[in-house]
């Protein structure tokens, strides 16, 4: 079976693939354009110092500028990193991200919150077809990870630590695969669009009981952070994975929708 080619990926899952990752690249670098404007969390139902729990700045020290981030009070120099950093003006100035992570440009608030917005509503379409495409196909229930995965994930990753010769035997997606994809679509991806829906204001007005029962705006700003941050971790993650398991036919699958098994590729149930 090894170097047999299979059609994997159909039209749909490809297309709403490289749709997803256009659009969460826009909505993490228009987040951090949006959050420039009030650097901090707060473990609160609204603004309160007194239960901050992160705060990028900047300060001067001895006469020179310091950038600074202040995680459940412990506080790190992070100049040239975060607090006081690139402008986008060939020099530095006291902002929480750099310019070269902020859309569309080193200083426009205004248009971050409608590119945030417009590719919010871009990756919300492309799970919804997503989710339908997959369904109709059968695919999705091969990326749901089902209680008889569950004894193969510790074997799983032992097989990543090279504690192992073989993985346990699996289908098309490893045990772990399944358990990452089922996370990230049922729960993180659900809980990003929730807290982003509690902070637009035009659906606030319409749903005035959303944000509340996440425990007011701050709560919900702080929890969409965080999701964010998550989500950028795991595509740090696919990213390792897609290279160490073999860039070109996992990047020729996501494009013809043809992939060329492995040894162990779909070898168990």
């Amino acid at each position: 079976m090894s170097g047999e080619r299979v059609y994997r990926h159909g039209v749909a899952e490809r297309v709403t693939h490289w749709l997803w990752a256009l659009a969460m690249l826009v909505l993490v670098m228009s987040g951090l354009q949006i959050f420039n404007a009030a650097p901090y969390l707060d473990a609160s139902d609204k603004s309160n110092p007194q239960r901050r729990v992160l705060a990028i700045d900047a300060e001067m020290r001895n006469g020179v500028p310091v950038g600074t981030t202040r995680v459940f009070g412990l506080t790190f120099n992070t100049t040239h990193l975060l607090g006081y950093t690139n402008d986008g003006m060939n020099g530095e100035s006291p902002r929480a991200f750099p310019a070269w992570l902020t859309l569309p440009g080193p200083q426009d608030l205004a248009d971050g919150r409608r590119w945030h917005l417009f590719f919010a509503w871009a990756l919300f379409v492309a799970l919804v077809v997503y989710l339908i495409s997959a369904a109709m196909r059968g695919t999705l229930r091969e990326l749901v990870l089902r209680p008889s995965d569950l004894p193969k994930l510790l074997p799983m990753q032992a097989y990543y630590f090279r504690l192992r010769r073989e993985p346990p035997p699996h289908g098309t997606y490893n045990p772990l695969q399944k358990a990452a994809y089922t996370v990230v679509l049922f729960v993180f991806f659900p809980l990003i669009i929730v807290t982003g829906l509690a902070l637009s204001p035009g659906v606030d007005a319409a749903m005035p009981w959303l944000t509340p029962l996440l425990g007011g705006r701050q709560f919900a700003r702080a929890w969409h952070f965080v999701l964010m941050a998550l989500l950028v971790g795991y595509f740090a993650t696919h990213m390792v994975l897609v290279l160490s398991t073999g860039l070109w036919n996992n990047m020729v699958s996501m494009i013809t929708g043809w992939y060329r098994l492995k040894d162990h590729d779909g070898v168990g149930p």
